[in-house]
């Protein structure tokens, strides 16, 4: 039997799939991941979102979302005032992340050493 880890026996290694890949293109950006995990939680408005991510940048913030607009898993959302106000939600593409956000996070709990939590 082949030792774990053991290339013997396996046969060509097959290429990533194409779903794999568009997943990857836009979770895998830095800050994207978080801007989805914050707004699982609830509609935030982009200040609140911007607290909410320690070390993102507005431009940054704003690049993001733009993109997650762009691929249908984010609505900005403008209420006239006054004072005017801009706040972000979920579409139902987006919301449709949260059991596999849930599952990483959990996963890495129990296989990603640190705490990148807040302290307390």
């Amino acid at each position: 039997m082949p030792e774990l880890g053991s290339h013997e026996d396996a046969g060509p290694c097959r290429q990533v799939d194409d779903g794999m890949t568009r997943v990857f293109q836009l979770l895998g950006k830095r800050w994207t991941g978080l801007v989805v995990s914050v707004l699982l939680q609830r509609p935030v408005h982009f200040a609140e979102l911007r607290r909410a991510i320690p070390g993102i940048s507005e431009r940054m913030l704003s690049d993001r979302l733009t993109e997650l607009g762009a691929a249908g898993l984010v609505v900005r959302e403008v209420d006239d005032g006054p004072p005017l106000r801009v706040s972000y939600r979920l579409t139902e593409s987006g919301a449709a992340l949260a059991p596999a956000l849930k599952e990483l996070g959990t996963w890495a709990e129990s296989h990603l050493p640190g705490s990148g939590g807040c302290p307390g």
